[in-house]
C-alpha cells in the first residue's frame, strides 16, 4: 500500500526546522482556539500544504518525505495544546499561578508518554488493521501531500488561502479587540421568553471552525447552546421569578434580580458541566471494548506474532529501539514520583506517589483506547475531556478517600490529568501522521523522532500562551472562557469537598443520555449546553457555509482551499489573540473599552464583517472547481 522511498531525503534539517517554525505557529494558534471555543483543530494538513509552499520559497522543491516528515514535526504541537487547556487554567482560577517551566514539564512528560506508549501500536492499528481503521485525517493528509508536491504550482495556489485567511483573522480580531473600531458580539433579547436571547460572537476563527466540522457537528453543538439560552435559561428565570429566598447554589441573589449571564453562571453552567461529563465517560466507557482487543493485540504483537521483531531492516517498517517504549514510559513515570515540583501543589513523598502511579497506569490505558479510536472518528472528535475526567474522578477518589481535600490536593489531581490528556491526545496525533508515513512510504522511526522533536521545542510556545493568556485576562471571563478547564475545576471541587450541586450536574446528564440516543455526538452537543449561544452561533454560521458549498458541488476534498481558508482564519485570530493578549499584559493595550463605532451603526458593521467573513470562504472553496476545470 505504502510507496517505496530507496535513498530519498526524508530527515533533512530543513524539514525538521520549517516543522518546528510551524508548530510554535500552530501550537500558539491552538491554545487561544482551545481556551476560546474548548476545541483545537488538526494542523497536519495546513501544515502539509504550508510546508511545500516554504520549500518552493526557498527554491528547494523537497521531497514528499521531507514534506511528510515537516508537517509530523509540526502537528505534534495540537496534543501539547489540547491537553494543557484542558487543565492548567483552573490553578488560575484557584489563584494557584503555575511556574512557567511546570507547564512546560507537564506537557513534555505527556508527550513522551503518548509517544512511546503508541510505538508498539503501530504495525498492530497501522498496518494490520487498514482496511478497518481508515485514520481519516491521516489518508487525507497522503493525498494532500500527492497532490501539493507532484504540482509545485498547485501547492502554491492552494496554500495561498491559508495564507490569506490569516491575514483576514488577524485583521478582524486586530479591529475588533486592539483598535476597538466595532463590536465583537451581537445581542437580541427574544420577546417573551424571559431572560432569553440571540447572540453571535463575530470570531473569524469560530467561523472557521465550523466550516471544517461541517453542517452537521456545527448545528448539533448549537442546538445544545439553543436549549441552555431559549429553554433552561427562560424557564429557571420563570420559576425562580416567585422566590423570595435565593435558589441554591446561590445564596445570596433572588433568581428575580439576576440577568441572563448570571443564571448562566450560577445554575445552567452546572447543567452543561453534567452533560459534558456524562457525554464524555460514557463515549470512554463504549470505547472499552476496543481498549480491551487492543490490548490483547498489543500482548500477541509483543509477543511476535506479527513475525517481524523490531530489528527488521525494511525501512517503512522500522520503529525507534523497544528501549525507548519501556524507557520512555519509566522515565515520565519516575520523574513525576521523584522530582518535586512537577505535580502542583506542595505534595508528600507517598502523594506524588500515588499520583505518579495515576499516570502510568491511567495514561498507558487512554494512549491505548485513544490511538484506536481515532482511527475511526479523527483527531477533531477525540474524547479527550471525557478521558481527562475519568483521570480525574479516578485520582480524586483516592485522594478523597485518604482524606488529601486541600488545595494543595486538588491542584496535585488536577495536574495529573494534564499528563494523561496530553498523552492521550499525543497518541491520536501520532496516529494519524504514522498513517500519512505508511502511506507514502515514510520511515516510522524517523517519523516518532520527528514528533518528539517537535512536541520538545512546542511545549514551550503552549505554556507561554497559556500563562500568557491568563495573565493579560481572566480565565473563565467572556474574553477567555477557558470552558474545559472550568469543567475540570467543578468536577475536581465536588469529589473532594463533597459540594457539587448534583441536582443540576445530574440534569445536565440527562440531556447528554437524550442526545446520544436520538444518535448525535454527546460530547458536541453537552459542549453547546455548556458555552454560549454567542460562541457556538458562528459556528453554525461556518458549517451553514459549508452546507451551501456542498449543495453546489457535493462533498470536498480534505485538502480543497476552503478548508485551507478556515485553517488560515484559525491560526490568523489566534496569533493576533496572543499578540494582543501580551500588549495587554504589557500594559500597552486596554483589557476593554466602548467600540469607537456603536449602536445600530456598530451592529450592522459587525454584521457585515461577518458576512464578509463567509463570503471569503465561498470564494475559497469555490476556487477548487476553478482549478480543476
Amino acid at each position: 500500500m505504502h510507496s517505496s522511498a530507496g535513498d530519498v531525503a526524508e530527515f533533512t534539517l530543513k524539514a525538521v526546522v520549517v516543522g518546528i517554525v510551524l508548530g510554535i505557529v500552530f501550537g500558539a494558534a491552538n491554545a487561544y482556539l482551545g481556551l476560546r471555543v474548548g476545541m483545537t483543530v488538526s494542523a497536519s494538513i495546513p501544515a502539509a500544504v504550508m510546508t511545500v509552499a516554504v520549500f518552493s520559497l526557498l527554491r528547494t522543491r523537497g521531497t514528499i518525505l521531507e514534506a511528510n516528515l515537516s508537517q509530523t514535526v509540526a502537528s505534534a504541537s495540537t496534543s501539547l495544546a489540547t491537553g494543557t487547556i484542558f487543565t492548567i487554567p483552573a490553578l488560575f482560577l484557584w489563584g494557584m499561578v503555575p511556574p512557567y517551566l511546570q507547564v512546560v514539564t507537564l506537557a513534555f512528560l505527556g508527550a513522551v508518554l503518548g509517544i512511546a506508549a503508541m510505538v508498539p501500536l503501530r504495525r498492530l492499528l497501522i498496518v494490520k488493521a487498514h482496511d478497518e481503521l481508515p485514520y481519516p485525517e491521516g489518508t487525507a493528509c497522503a493525498e494532500v501531500l500527492r497532490a501539493t508536491v507532484r504540482e509545485t504550482g498547485g501547492a502554491r495556489s492552494a496554500s495561498a488561502w491559508i495564507f490569506r485567511g490569516m491575514a483576514v483573522g488577524a485583521a478582524v480580531k486586530l479591529a475588533i479587540s486592539l483598535f476597538y473600531l466595532l463590536p465583537g458580539e451581537l445581542r437580541v433579547a427574544v420577546p417573551v421568553l424571559p431572560r432569553a436571547e440571540l447572540a453571535l460572537e463575530i470570531a473569524p476563527a469560530l467561523i472557521g471552525v465550523g466550516y471544517i466540522l461541517g453542517y452537521r457537528q456545527s448545528a448539533v453543538c448549537v442546538a445544545g447552546a439553543i436549549i441552555s439560552a431559549l429553554a433552561i435559561t427562560p424557564l429557571i428565570a420563570f420559576m425562580g421569578a416567585s422566590l423570595d429566598a435565593p435558589l441554591y447554589p446561590e445564596t445570596s441573589r433572588l433568581v428575580s434580580e439576576m440577568s441572563a449571564g448570571d443564571i448562566w453562571s450560577r445554575y445552567v453552567r452546572y447543567i452543561g458541566a453534567g452533560a459534558v461529563a456524562t457525554a464524555g465517560i460514557l463515549t470512554v466507557l463504549r470505547g472499552l471494548p476496543t481498549m480491551a482487543g487492543a490490548f490483547m493485540a498489543v500482548a500477541r504483537g509483543m509477543q511476535g506474532s506479527d513475525g517481524r521483531g523490531e530489528g527488521s531492516m525494511e525501512r517503512t517498517d522500522r520503529d525507534v529501539p523497544g528501549s525507548f517504549v519501556f524507557g520512555g514510559v519509566a522515565l515520565v513515570v519516575l520523574t513525576a514520583a521523584l522530582v518535586p515540583g512537577v505535580f502542583a501543589g506542595d505534595m508528600s513523598a507517598v502523594q506524588r506517589a500515588v499520583l505518579a502511579a495515576g499516570v502510568g497506569v491511567f495514561g498507558v490505558l487512554f494512549v491505548t483506547v485513544a490511538a484506536r479510536i481515532v482511527g475511526i472518528v479523527g483527531v477533531s472528535s477525540q474524547p479527550t475531556s471525557g478521558i481527562a475526567l475519568v483521570t480525574l474522578l479516578g485520582t480524586a477518589s483516592i485522594f478523597a478517600g485518604a482524606g488529601w481535600v486541600g488545595p494543595d490536593a486538588r491542584a496535585g489531581v488536577l495536574t495529573v490529568g494534564t499528563i494523561v490528556a496530553v498523552a492521550a491526545s499525543k497518541a491520536g496525533d501520532i496516529s494519524q501522521d504514522l498513517k500519512t508515513g505508511w502511506l507514502v512510504g515514510a520511515t516510522p522511526a524517523r517519523q516518532q523522532l520527528g514528533q518528539l522533536i517537535g512536541a520538545a521545542f512546542a511545549c514551550w510556545a503552549v505554556a507561554a500562551t497559556v500563562l500568557l493568556l491568563g495573565h493579560a485576562y481572566e480565565f473563565g471571563s467572556p474574553e477567555i472562557p477557558a470552558p474545559q478547564a472550568t469543567l475540570m475545576k467543578t468536577i475536581i471541587e465536588g469529589v473532594l469537598s463533597g459540594a457539587l450541586p448534583w441536582d443540576l450536574v445530574l440534569t445536565g446528564g440527562g440531556l447528554a443520555i437524550g442526545a446520544m440516543l436520538c444518535g448525535v455526538s454527546g460530547l458536541a452537543f453537552a459542549i453547546g449546553v455548556y458555552l454560549p449561544l454567542a460562541t457556538m452561533a458562528p459556528l453554525f454560521v461556518g458549517g451553514c457555509v459549508r452546507a451551501l458549498v456542498e449543495r453546489g458541488r457535493g462533498p470536498r476534498a480534505e485538502g480543497d482551499p476552503g478548508i485551507l481558508a478556515a485553517s488560515g482564519l484559525v491560526a490568523g485570530e489566534g496569533l493576533a489573540g496572543v499578540a494582543v493578549a501580551g500588549l495587554v499584559a504589557a500594559g500597552l493595550a486596554p483589557k476593554a473599552m466602548e467600540p469607537k463605532l456603536g449602536g445600530l451603526a456598530g451592529e450592522a458593521a459587525a454584521l457585515l464583517v461577518g458576512l464578509a467573513i463567509c463570503a471569503f470562504l465561498l470564494r475559497g472553496a469555490r476556487a477548487r472547481g476553478t482549478q480543476s476545470r
